[in-house]
C-alpha cells in the first residue's frame, strides 16, 4: 500500500483549503469547479508529544518528526467513471494513493457554489461511492474477462488462480453495483492475494473529513452529525474541521498566539493534527523513536515490524548486521528522566530478531558489518 492520502471530494467543498493549511503548501484555491486539476502534493510532519518529551529531555541539536504526504485531488463529480469533469484523469490519481481522505461540506455559504446547488452530505457521500464503485465495476469486468481466458488456455496452476480471482470477484460485482466497497466484502486472504493486481479503488481505507463553519468547529451541526452516522455504518471514522479558521491558524507562526488563538474557539489543538493523526493510523503506520544529545528523532514503520526491519529504516547495514535492540518505553523517559534511572526500574529491555516494534517505543540497535 502506498505510504500516503488522497484528499478527495466533489468540487468547493473545501479540499484545497484544507490541503492549503495542512501543508503549508501553495494549492489553487477558488470559487469555481476544477481549479485543481493536476493534483498537489504535501509532505506534512505528524504532531507527537513524545517526541517533545525526548527533546526536553535530552536537548539534542536537532528534532526530526515522523511525515505523511498528502496528495490534493481535483474534484470528483457525477458521471466521472465515464470521464465527466475530466473523471478518468483524477480516478488515476485515486488509484494511486494509500488511503482516501473524503471532505465532506458540512457548511452553508450562500457565496460558496455548491456543484450540486444544495448542501446535503450524504447525497454528496452518495455521488463519490457510486463513481468510485462504478471506476471498480469497470476494473473488475477487464479482469473477469481476463481470468474466463486463463481457464480455457493456460496450465493447471494458472487455471486454479483464475478459479480463486473469479470466485472472489463474484463475491464483489453484487456490493459494487449496490454503491458499496470491496472492503467491505469477507474475502480469504488468498482470495485478496489473488485479486491484488486488481487495484481497486473501494479497497483503500477511507476517513471522513467534515468542513463545517465556525460554530461547527466549537459545537457539532446536524451535517456533521449525519456524516458521523453514516460513518459509524461504514466501520469508517469522521473528523470535523473548520478549513477557513485552519487556513488562518496556519498563518500564524508564533505557538503561543495559535494557542490564544485556539482558546477563543474553546478548543485544544488545531482539528488538522487529529487528522494527521487519524490518517497516519489508518495508513497501519507506527511510530518508534531514537534520542540523545545529537538527535531525537522520530522514525515510521508498519504496524507489526520486527526489530531488524526497524533498523533497516536507518539504514540498511543496521538490518543486515542486527544483533540485539536496546528498548524502553517513551513514557518510562517522562517517569524516570533519565536511562540509569529507567534501568534502575528494570524498565530497560533487550530484546532479539522476533521482537515486534510497539507505538512508542525508543530504540538503540546494536549490528556489525
Amino acid at each position: 500500500m502506498a505510504l500516503n492520502c488522497g484528499i478527495v471530494g466533489l468540487p468547493n467543498v473545501g479540499k484545497s483549503t484544507i490541503f492549503q493549511a495542512l501543508c503549508g503548501a501553495p494549492a489553487e484555491v477558488a470559487n469555481y469547479p476544477f481549479c485543481t486539476i493536476n493534483p498537489n502534493v504535501g509532505i506534512v510532519t505528524v504532531p507527537d508529544q513524545r517526541l517533545l518529551n525526548l527533546q526536553q529531555l535530552f536537548k539534542p541539536a536537532r528534532t526530526i518528526p515522523a511525515t505523511v504526504e498528502f496528495v490534493d485531488i481535483a474534484g470528483l463529480v457525477k458521471g466521472a467513471s465515464k470521464g465527466e469533469g475530466l473523471g478518468n484523469q483524477f480516478l488515476s490519481h485515486i488509484r494511486e494513493v494509500g488511503i482516501i481522505v473524503q471532505v465532506v461540506r458540512c457548511f452553508e455559504n450562500p457565496d460558496i457554489i455548491h456543484v450540486e446547488n444544495r448542501v446535503d452530505p450524504n447525497n454528496d457521500m452518495d455521488i463519490i461511492a457510486i463513481e468510485l464503485a462504478l471506476a471498480d465495476i469497470d476494473t473488475l469486468l477487464k479482469r473477469k474477462e481476463r481470468a474466463e481466458r486463463t481457464l480455457k488456455v493456460s496450465a493447471k496452476a494458472e487455471q486454479k488462480t483464475a478459479e480463486l480471482v473469479l470466485a472472489a470477484l463474484a463475491k464483489i460485482y453484487p456490493v459494487l453495483q449496490n454503491g458499496g466497497t470491496v472492503r467491505s466484502v469477507p474475502l480469504t486472504d488468498d482470495e485478496r492475494s489473488a485479486i491484488y493486481d486488481c487495484h481497486f479503488i473501494t479497497m483503500k481505507p477511507q476517513l471522513y473529513v467534515c468542513n463545517v463553519d465556525e460554530a461547527g468547529a466549537q459545537q457539532g451541526n446536524d451535517y456533521f452529525e449525519q456524516v458521523k452516522k453514516r460513518a459509524l455504518s461504514e466501520g469508517a471514522d469522521a473528523i470535523g474541521i473548520c478549513g477557513k479558521f485552519e487556513a488562518e491558524l496556519a498563518d500564524i507562526a508564533e505557538p503561543a498566539e495559535r494557542l490564544a488563538f485556539l482558546a477563543e474557539l474553546g478548543l485544544k489543538e488545531s482539528g488538522l493534527n487529529a487528522l494527521i493523526r487519524a490518517a497516519y493510523r489508518l495508513l497501519g503506520l507506527r511510530t518508534f523513536f531514537t534520542a540523545g544529545s545529537d538527535e531525537c528523532r522520530a522514525w515510521t514503520v508498519r504496524n507489526g515490524a520486527c526489530a531488524p526491519e526497524a533498523a533497516g529504516v536507518i539504514h540498511s547495514d543496521f538490518e543486515k548486521g542486527f544483533i540485539k535492540a536496546e528498548v524502553y518505553s517513551s513514557e518510562d523517559i517522562v517517569q524516570y528522566r533519565t536511562e540509569a534511572k529507567i534501568k534502575e526500574a528494570g524498565k530497560y529491555r533487550i530484546e532479539g530478531k522476533e521482537y515486534r516494534i510497539q507505538d512508542g517505543d525508543v530504540v538503540f540497535f546494536r549490528f556489525n558489518v
